[in-house]
Parts: structure tokens; C-alpha cells; sequence
């Protein structure tokens, strides 16, 4: 471009005044329930990861969604995947939380790494409440008849059995009343305190790499590279260094759920006494793929969908 030419002012981030809600909210949930539909195996099979013991069942990534598929089939590696889409609930709160308090920070002049981690932690504290229940009853299923299996014996605490003439919807009811049975309402938000410490500190971080990893693609990249794949290598990494960080709170979080184990600082020295060293890698790499592409994935929906929301006034200011 030469000196005489009138430059276009270019946005890096579409705020939320910027869009048409109308649009945002039913795409947001189409492309939610896609990405979660797609990488939900990978959940499941971090899920049985995190809970086996000594990896006397799965010996990594490959190897469980192997054994799961081979003996449980597809419909193996989507246990408890109805109860979970849930979350399309929760991730259409998290989002419009986000989106909110980033509105009402900018509305202070705060810097934006302060309003992306704000804005980060305040959604996962709204989106946790709504889906915690949710996370029990269907991480509960997806390690139903593993204590059936010979190769080793993992903790059914609620004693359940994998009955296949019973229906999913009933096996779920199930599980529901004895969870309400032993435990009472607060059976549903067993681990909610282990989950805000797992994914509220996760999604504030999430956000905070995400900002920080875009604003220096956009520094070292030519100004030509499409801003939407700066965009989505900025959530990739960001969600790589994230999950490297809260990957041991992650598994204590499991454990507390479906062992149904009563404090974080029990579980973790249990957890401590059964792997060692270990412990912070356990299920690590089940976990390091599914955030890899569930951030590239989420991203890649969000950034599309918000420039598809964009109000006609602004869309000259939105470079794709």
C-alpha cells in the first residue's frame, strides 16, 4: 500500500455491541453442539484415563479408544453423551458472560488481558454451576461396566450394573436417584468446589494465552495471513499451555466425582500414593488432544460466527 492510499482501520477482536445477537445465540449453540459432538470420545476416553488405576486397563490414548471401540463399539466412545450435550446450555451462558463482562470492563478503559481474564474466569463460574450436575451423571456413565471388564477392576460406588436391555434414559434415571438417595441434592454438586478450581483459573488462563498469542502472531506474521487462522493458532497454543498447567487439578476433579472421594487434599494424596510423579501427567495426553482441537475447533466456530453477527456498520472493519 503506498503513503497515498487511505488505510482501513482493522479490529482484532469483535466486541459485543459490534454484533447481531439475533444471529450470535442460535449459531453459537449449532456450533457448540458440533465441535462437543465431535471430540466427545476424546472426553470419554480421558475421562477412564484419569480414573483407572496404575494403567492397569489403558496404557495411553491410542490404546483405550482402541480396547473401548473394539469391545463397546461406537456407541462405547459416546457413553453418557446425551446428558453431557447439556453443556450447549452452559456454553451459550459462558459465552454471553464472557461477552458481558468484557462490555462492562471496556466500559472502564481496562486493559485487555485483565478483561480476558475476567471475562474468562467470570464465565466458567456461571457455566460450572449450570453444568456440574450434568458432569456427574454423565461421567458416571462413561465408566459404567468398566469393573466388569477382566483385565481390572475400576470403582463402581454406585454399584451399577451395564444391563443392555436397559435404556440409556433408564440406566441415567438410575443413576440420578441414587446419587439423590445417598447424597441428597449436594450428590449433584459433588467436585463443583474442585471443578471452579479446575476450570475457573482454566478458562481465565485460556483467555489470557489466547489474547497474548494473537497479539504476537499479528506482530511477527505478515499483515496479509488470513486474521482467522492467526486466530485459531493463537486458541491451539493457548489451550496446549493451559492444559499443561491445570492437568493435575483436572484429575483430582474426576476422581472426587466418580469415586466419590470427600476433599481435594485427601484425593490428591491418594492420588499421590498410587502414581508418584506420575500424577501430573495422568490422562495428560488424552487431554493435551482433545484442547488442542477442541480450542482450534471452539475458535474457529466462535471467530466465524461472531464475523457472520457482525452489524452491517462494522463489517468493513472485519478482515477475515
Amino acid at each position: 500500500m503506498s503513503g497515498d492510499e487511505p488505510s482501513t482501520h482493522y479490529v482484532k477482536t469483535i466486541e459485543w455491541d459490534m454484533m447481531d445477537k439475533r444471529k450470535f445465540f442460535p449459531l453459537s449453540m449449532l456450533s457448540s453442539f458440533c465441535v462437543r459432538c465431535s471430540l466427545y470420545p476424546l472426553t470419554l476416553i480421558k475421562t477412564r484415563l484419569q480414573i483407572q488405576k496404575h494403567g492397569q486397563m489403558y496404557n495411553g490414548l491410542w490404546d483405550a479408544g482402541n480396547k473401548i471401540y473394539r469391545t463397546e463399539g461406537v456407541s462405547g466412545l459416546y457413553r453418557g453423551f446425551w446428558v453431557s450435550s447439556v453443556q450447549i446450555v452452559s456454553g451459550v451462558m459462558y459465552i454471553g458472560t464472557y461477552e458481558g463482562v468484557r462490555h462492562v470492563l471496556s466500559q472502564y478503559r481496562s486493559p485487555p488481558s485483565v478483561k480476558a481474564m475476567l471475562g474468562g474466569g467470570a464465565a466458567s463460574l456461571v457455566g460450572q454451576t449450570v453444568i456440574v450436575p450434568f458432569d456427574v451423571i454423565s461421567q458416571h456413565l462413561m465408566v459404567i461396566g468398566l469393573s466388569s471388564q477382566s483385565q481390572a477392576k475400576i470403582a463402581n460406588p454406585l454399584g451399577i450394573s451395564l444391563d443392555p436391555s436397559r435404556s440409556k434414559f433408564r440406566t441415567t434415571l438410575d443413576i440420578a436417584h441414587i446419587i439423590y438417595k445417598t447424597d441428597g441434592f449436594r450428590g449433584f454438586y459433588r467436585g463443583y468446589f474442585a471443578s471452579l478450581c479446575t476450570y475457573v483459573p482454566n478458562s481465565a488462563l485460556w483467555w489470557s494465552f489466547y489474547h497474548f498469542y494473537q497479539d504476537q502472531l499479528v506482530l511477527m506474521l505478515p499483515e496479509d495471513v488470513s486474521h482467522l487462522l492467526v486466530q485459531c493458532i493463537a486458541g491451539t497454543l493457548g489451550g496446549f499451555t493451559t492444559t499443561l498447567l491445570t492437568n493435575p487439578m483436572d484429575t483430582i476433579r474426576a476422581r472426587l466425582q466418580v469415586q466419590r472421594t470427600n476433599s481435594i487434599l485427601k484425593t490428591s494424596k491418594a492420588l499421590w500414593m498410587e502414581e508418584g510423579m506420575w500424577m501430573f501427567s495422568k490422562g495428560l495426553s488424552a487431554r493435551l488432544v482433545q484442547s488442542v482441537c477442541f480450542s482450534a475447533s471452539i475458535i474457529l466456530g466462535y471467530e466465524t460466527i461472531k464475523r457472520i453477527s457482525v452489524r452491517q456498520e462494522y463489517k468493513d472493519m472485519v478482515r477475515w
